[in-house]
């Protein structure tokens, strides 16, 4: 079975026979300086994307190539499998994957899903430290290079009625929703056609959350979930339904085997916003775009969210989602638990990132409940996150062998 057989055994069948993907979720740019030089083969170095298509694939791009020619930014993600590939304009891992023997990843289909026309990015100041620019989602950003994370939002798109209504009028057209697909989308469409990995549709920054944080920013969507409750429920419509416009558009060209909604809606301790106002502002739409996905063919779709997610499990499974990720244990998330509250759910992630670093007996210990959870199939497991640089390749190296051996075991 190639990977994207046995993914979707995995996953939809619940099989145990086929082994499940060797996959990480990714990792910081900063680790690769450090694992080259600790025995990493070099030979093809991960690289930040440079060319804009889609919001899909494509922001943070300005940031990331302001650094000269082959050196990381520090904070930038490089995808290992388990995140969807392309995003963000994040670079994608390949000596990582050789050396270890691990799988080809998700790959996801590279179409528009915010505003068309995409606003044109604007350098408004670039010093040695920072770059302030305007990206393709509108907002205005200011990226620190020496730490080299996701920029920091100095300015939102939407503020108000007014500048929702703007948009919305603008850039939020269903009726030419094939200007939403990039000029290469003969080519991609071939290849998605003739695919042996998984091909992901949805992704990051489409959210029933998280796109409303991304373009309103976190304090002024609080306030509007209780100051201006039809404006929230107006974008989250507006939204729906230009995304089933363009998914029933793709999904009549290709299949696709898994969906992703991206919330980020956890925090360490818990989630950032209250059932209720979930229940309220949210659950409607998951069931629409869940239950078009379900009549389309999609047998699996993700919720990817950060954080002790564990409560909002049956409040999403009620919404139509079929399985969840990373899964930080690092915050709490036990996956065993899950599994035994909820032997429906799909899970990928769910091992401690931040516990590798300390050594091969701790390492043992945090793959005991992997083992477990293997066993029961609809399982893909990888570190919780991405692997924090304190982790040395020596570590990672150990971490991951057992955990393929792990994975061996559990399947042909």
């Amino acid at each position: 079975m190639n990977v994207r057989e046995r993914f979707r055994e995995v996953m939809e069948n619940f099989g145990t026979k086929a082994r499940p993907p060797k996959w990480e979720f990714g990792y910081w740019g900063a680790n690769y300086e450090n694992w080259y030089n600790e025995g990493l083969p070099k030979k093809k170095p991960p690289r930040p994307l440079t060319k804009v298509t889609t919001a899909s694939s494509s922001l943070y791009i300005p940031c990331w190539n302001t650094l000269p020619p082959g050196r990381l930014a520090a904070g930038m993600a490089v995808l290992g499998g388990g995140l969807y590939w392309p995003s963000q304009g994040f670079a994608l891992d390949d000596d990582v994957r050789t050396a270890l023997g691990m799988d080809k990843g998700q790959v996801l289909v590279n179409v528009d899903l915010l505003f068309h026309p995409k606003f044109d990015v604007r350098i408004i100041e670039e010093t040695e430290s920072s770059l302030v620019y305007v990206d393709i989602d509108g907002v205005k950003r200011v990226f620190t290079k020496a730490t080299g994370v996701i920029p920091s939002a100095l300015e939102n798109p939407i503020r108000d009625w007014p500048s929702w209504l703007r948009l919305k009028d603008e850039r939020m057209n269903v009726k030419d929703i094939k200007g939403r697909f990039p000029a290469h989308w003969p080519r991609l469409l071939q290849k998605y056609r003739n695919r042996d990995y998984p091909l992901v549709l949805g992704g990051y920054p489409q959210g029933y959350f998280g796109t409303l944080a991304h373009l309103m920013g976190y304090e002024h969507l609080f306030y509007n979930y209780t100051d201006e409750p039809k404006l929230i429920h107006d974008i989250q419509k507006t939204f729906t339904d230009v995304w089933i416009a363009v998914y029933e558009e793709v999904l009549s060209q290709t299949d696709v085997d898994l969906f992703v909604i991206w919330e980020d809606i956890s925090a360490g301790t818990g989630s950032m916003v209250a059932p209720a106002m979930i229940r309220e502002f949210m659950l409607p739409y998951y069931k629409r775009l869940t239950g078009f996905l379900k009549a389309h063919g999609v047998k699996t779709i993700f919720i990817d969210t950060d954080g002790e997610c564990t409560d909002l499990i049956p409040l999403f499974m009620e919404g139509g989602i079929t399985g969840m990720y990373p899964m930080e244990a690092t915050c709490g998330v036990d996956i065993v638990k899950v599994r035994r509250l909820h032997p429906t759910l799909q899970l990928m992630g769910g091992i401690p990132k931040s516990e590798i670093p300390k050594g091969r007996e701790r390492i043992e210990q945090i793959l005991k409940p992997v083992a477990e959870v293997l066993k029961t199939g609809g399982y893909v497991p990888f570190g919780d996150h991405l692997i924090p640089p304190e982790v040395h390749w020596e570590e990672f190296s150990y971490y991951r062998k057992r955990l393929n051996e792990l994975i061996d075991r559990g399947g042909a």
